[in-house]
Formats: C-alpha cells, structure tokens, sequence
C-alpha cells in the first residue's frame, strides 16, 4: 500500500525501534510508496511513511531493495556533500558522507546480509540510516 510522506520533524527526529518479522507488511509498504515517488525520490525510511521500526529502501535505476535493521560497520573516505529530502521542506543541506560504506542487514526474507556499497548507493543507504536513528539532514 502507498502510504502517506510524513514532514513532521519531530516525529522524524525520533530513533527508531528495531523490526521483527511482523513489520514484513511495512517493508512492502515503503517499496511501494518509494516506487510511487521514484521521479523525487531515491530512498525512504519506515518513518517518512509513519512507522518508526527500523527498515529503509533504496532504489536506484531498475534495482529496488530493502534492508532491515541496517547497520553500517565500516566507513571510507569521508566528504561533504548537500543533499535533498523528500521528507523535509526546503533546499539541499549540507551533510558528511562516506564514499564506501560496508552494511549489516536482513533482507525482504529475513536473511541476515552483509553488503558492501561504494558512491551514490552508499550515499543514499547512509542518508536512510540516518532517518532511522533520528537524524535529520
């Protein structure tokens, strides 16, 4: 189900709780909203649509995926760069990011993954892992 984008920055700036198998529907749920605004939008985190359980999306391209309770264990090569976000209002801010990033997660199926990421997917995981623990652009 599409669901609704949520702009309010105090809900947004809460961290949120880890996922279980029973939040599965709200994975589903931020693909579709995601694939809704692909045309503004390259990734989302379960509490742009309202739930603060700890999943995001990425899709960049024809590839779309979901990582569940993420955590990224290794940075490389940081940089400052500005960055948009769907959910807040106004222009590009400017933020750290690194340009490889290596990633603990369960995929769609609960399958534990370890990935490793490098330019602008790292970029966008990064920018969506924030939005899980709270932090604002």
């Amino acid at each position: 189900m599409i669901r609704e984008i949520v702009h309010d920055p105090m809900l947004l700036g809460q961290k949120s709780v880890a996922a279980t198998e029973a939040d599965k529907q709200v994975a589903l749920d931020l693909l579709e909203t995601l694939q809704a605004h692909r045309s503004e939008c390259v990734g989302m985190a379960a509490n742009m649509i309202g739930v603060k359980k700890s999943i995001i999306a990425v899709g960049v391209g024809f590839s779309q995926f979901v990582m569940i309770n993420p955590e990224i264990i290794r940075k490389k090569k940081p940089y400052d760069t500005e960055e948009g976000c769907l959910s807040l209002l106004g222009g590009p801010r400017k933020c750290k990011r690194f340009e490889e990033i290596e990633v603990k997660y369960l995929d769609i199926n609960w399958k534990p993954q370890t990935g490793k990421y490098s330019g602008y997917v790292a970029q966008i995981i990064q920018h969506e892992v924030d939005h899980i623990n709270g932090v604002l652009i």
